[in-house]
């Protein structure tokens, strides 16, 4: 590969995936998230909660702490402990040199929690590290001064540099923004939209009991009741990832060719976990399809802007897949808008429904193919 990526590179990530009676992303009032698409009322989840699975679904892929990144209000305190392991100094001197450290940043204190920020701050662990580096060597000899001294010694230290360097795989993807510190922003890598229903469905409520195991046979009546929101649906998931921002922002093209494959595998195989014990709604998807394209990323949610119906007794499922084949094939010959290069994985077997996803994304690939295609075309 090249020094740097410098052809515009955008990854689409599509996935039909069918969820059984479930409650992935609550509202305020408790039950699934919902929203109107094509007059229709249909299941969500959102954006976030599925960037926040495929976050942890990074690990699962073995991915180290140490290329992975921490999103919190307690960057103190985590810059503390790793200054006390590192050097030894106690508890109460390592939090003085950590505060000093950051104060150059000028992040803004939590009005209820001095010891917190304002915001979630997110960062690499790795990076924890850098700023551990730019004092280890002479801690002692800090801790010594008195907090004036201290934040003067300090507020030349090149801080703002070791968060901006050695990005993790999670912070080159989802970026990080800070409002008042805009000298530490990460223009986000990747684009993850809100999952919608293919169909409409209908909210549903689970009526449950609990029995007291010790209550007494003359006794009535349960422990405690209780009502779950719940629907279940063929959801469209959709992706897409920028391979030169993301080279921009991890400054390696073959990591950023890595990460690219890392987030569309655990794209693939996240799920958000409300309600996960209750509903056990863990599933494969039924489709993934994977196309780079060079003009900008294309979400093909308009294949069910028309509302899917069920039919033969196949479910929502293959319809779908048939639709958006029919979608991909638009963009391309309507449009004059094909893309570079695609991949599909799925197990359907009905002969029309085949023809279509072969005709818009190619033949069916396993999924472990299909990510080994994929990393050789984004490394030419």
């Amino acid at each position: 590969m090249s020094a740097k990526i410098t052809r515009r590179r955008f990854i689409d990530v599509h996935v039909l995936q069918t969820v059984p009676p479930s409650n992935l992303n609550r509202d305020d009032a408790g039950s699934p998230k919902e929203a109107m698409y094509g007059g229709v009322r249909r299941p969500r989840a959102s954006s976030q909660a599925w960037k926040r699975a495929t976050r942890l679904a990074f690990s699962a892929l073995g991915i180290g702490e140490d290329q992975l990144g921490t999103r919190t209000k307690q960057i103190a305190d985590h810059l503390a402990e790793e200054l006390a392991a590192r050097t030894g100094l106690a508890p109460e001197q390592a939090a003085r040199l950590a505060a000093a450290l950051l104060a150059p940043l000028g992040i803004t204190a939590s009005k209820n929690k001095a010891e917190e920020t304002a915001y979630l701050l997110f960062y690499g662990n790795r990076q924890i590290g850098q700023l551990v580096d730019l004092v280890a060597d002479r801690a002692d000899d800090l801790a010594a001064l008195d907090d004036k001294k201290l934040l003067a010694e300090l507020a030349t230290a090149e801080s703002k540099n070791a968060l901006m360097t050695g990005h993790p795989i999670d912070v080159g993807l989802f970026g990080r923004m800070v409002a008042n510190v805009p000298g530490i922003d990460v223009n986000a890598a990747c684009q993850v939209a809100h999952a919608l229903a293919t169909h409409g469905a209908e909210l549903e409520f689970d009526y449950y009991t609990a029995v007291d195991d010790r209550q007494g046979s003359d006794s009535k009546g349960a422990g405690m009741i209780g009502r779950i929101g719940f629907n279940s649906a063929t959801f469209y998931r959709y992706g897409a990832v920028s391979l030169h921002q993301l080279d921009t922002n991890l400054g390696d093209p073959k990591a950023a060719v890595e990460a690219a494959g890392a987030f569309v595998s655990a794209f693939v195989r996240s799920m958000p976990t409300g309600y996960g014990n209750s509903f056990g709604h863990r599933t494969m998807p039924q489709l993934v399809a994977v196309a780079i394209r060079e003009d900008q990323p294309v979400n093909l949610v308009t294949a069910f802007e028309k509302p899917v119906q069920a039919y033969n007794g196949t479910g929502y499922a293959e319809p779908s897949a048939s639709a958006l084949a029919a979608e991909q094939t638009t963009i391309a010959t309507q449009w004059g808008a094909p893309a570079l290069w695609t991949g599909v994985t799925h197990a359907f077997t009905g002969e029309t429904t085949t023809k279509a996803l072969d005709t818009a994304f190619g033949a069916a690939l396993t999924f472990p193919t299909l990510l080994d295609n994929l990393a050789a075309e984004l490394s030419r």
